[in-house]
């Protein structure tokens, strides 16, 4: 018998806000960062990774909080663990404690995010197969036992979903035959940072169409004046035949979102993403309504499956932005990939982050061979930052991710890594971060100034 021995969760900062790379209208001084689990059995070659996403102060409440809610999973046999992921999603969602905390929202969520996906790791690398394999090798009705359903019967049920399954699984193969082929496609934001200079921005443009990018995206919502500047960039150096999306990342009220995608709609932008409050179901309605034919899209911030319902329902948004390390893991993400499907809107997921594009690569695989069947309107999110300090790091060409071949999630880092970027202790943070905000930040706090 194989039995978790132990969790380690590490406070993990790159200083991305250094080079301006993660800013946008509302995130100006983004430090990419990771609460990242691992999940250490009594085999040596077999441990869990995984991790949630945030852009520095307050990771280290990530990691607390990631460690109390990986202690029930000491002692456990591997085997019970991995052999219903349904069940152990469930037992560590349902502690009283913690929902009271959430419920299913925040820091909590964030955490439990982290270890379930060092958990789903785990099974792919017990299994010896990538996640999304290990995902599409399932059967509808083992995919249906998973999935958080919860709250959602009055939009999907259970035999919905097991049908919806059903349709896609005699011509799987033929599928994943595509994509090993072609790859699924993908956009870039790498170009777009909104702390880019005018002539970094073109010249990361061009770069992207040299690349092989037919999709590129731009942050705004700073300036009118400068996104129209910088839109007007976009489309001299990538023309009119790709596509060009916009990222507000939620500054705007309803009113004032309106009007400014108004004033944008020359440049025929494909989407506008993160418009207003991620929460606001019926603002993104409303924008909707009045920007058309101008797609919504937003999700990174949608805080679980029950939001998504909500979106779906109001026919709020046109393009379904989930991701892979703020709702509860591939559980939650299976329910939202379902509803998609029912709803008829096409999942673009976010991976705007330091190695949201190592697992939303396995998600949109899997969602293309089990779910959608289709990559009509589907292009997921490639930024172009730290895939170095990953074991298993995505590739892209031409513009689209090469299929995941190793076992597991994609999610471990290298030992190097944490020992240099682990906050606050880390050589990085020691030496050339030492005189950064966020080092100074720490040292207040932490009652050293």
């Amino acid at each position: 018998m194989t039995t978790i021995t132990g969790v380690a969760v590490h406070d993990v900062r790159f200083p991305t806000s250094v080079s301006a790379d993660g800013s946008d209208a509302m995130n100006k001084d983004a430090d990419y960062s990771a609460a990242y689990v691992v999940l250490s059995t009594d085999d040596p070659s077999l441990s869990g990774f995984g991790f949630t996403f945030t852009i520095g102060r307050g990771n280290d409440l990530c990691v607390e909080a990631a460690r109390q809610r990986a202690l029930p999973l000491i002692g456990r046999d591997v085997e019970e663990i991995i052999g219903d992921l349904g069940a152990v999603y469930r037992e560590l969602g349902a502690d009283s404690q913690f929902r009271w905390l959430g419920p299913e929202k925040g820091v909590i969520h964030l955490a439990l995010a982290a270890v379930m996906n060092a958990v789903w790791d785990l099974a792919a690398r017990r299994a010896g197969k990538p996640l999304w394999r290990l995902l599409a090798d399932m059967t509808p009705e083992q995919l249906v036992d998973v999935a958080d359903l919860k709250y959602l019967s009055d939009a999907l049920t259970r035999e919905e979903a097991i049908a919806i399954l059903r349709d896609a699984e005699p011509t799987r193969e033929d599928r994943i035959a595509e994509l090993e082929r072609a790859g699924y496609p993908c956009y870039t934001t790498s170009a777009g940072w909104l702390g880019y200079s005018d002539d970094k921005l073109r010249r990361l443009c061009q770069e992207a169409v040299d690349a092989g990018y037919k999709h590129i995206k731009l942050k705004v919502g700073a300036s009118l004046e400068d996104d129209i500047r910088r839109c007007r960039i976009a489309r001299e150096v990538i023309g009119w035949d790709a596509k060009l999306m916009i990222d507000a990342n939620q500054v705007w009220d309803v009113p004032e979102a309106i009007e400014w995608v108004q004033q944008l709609a020359q440049f025929q932008p494909l989407w506008i993403e993160e418009p207003t409050s991620p929460d606001d179901v019926l603002g993104h309605a409303a924008i909707r309504k009045a920007v058309h034919p101008i797609g919504v899209a937003t999700g990174e911030h949608g805080m679980n499956r029950v939001l998504f319902k909500q979106l779906f329902q109001a026919e709020a948004i046109d393009f379904c932005q989930l991701d892979s390390a703020r709702l509860g893991s591939v559980n939650e993400i299976l329910a939202v990939y379902l509803m998609a499907k029912k709803f008829d809107v096409p999942v673009c997921p976010h991976a705007g982050g330091v190695g949201l594009c190592e697992l939303v690569q396995h998600l949109s695989v899997f969602d293309y061979v089990a779910v959608s069947a289709t990559l009509e309107n589907r292009v997921t999110e490639f930024v172009d930052h730290l895939h170095e300090h990953f074991v298993d790091p995505c590739i892209v060409e031409d513009g689209a991710y090469r299929l995941p071949s190793a076992p597991g999630y994609s999610a471990e880092m290298y030992a190097e890594t944490i020992e240099t970027f682990r906050f606050p202790e880390g050589t990085y943070w020691q030496s050339e971060g030492a005189s950064s905000p966020a080092h100074e930040y720490a040292l207040v706090v932490g009652g050293e100034r």
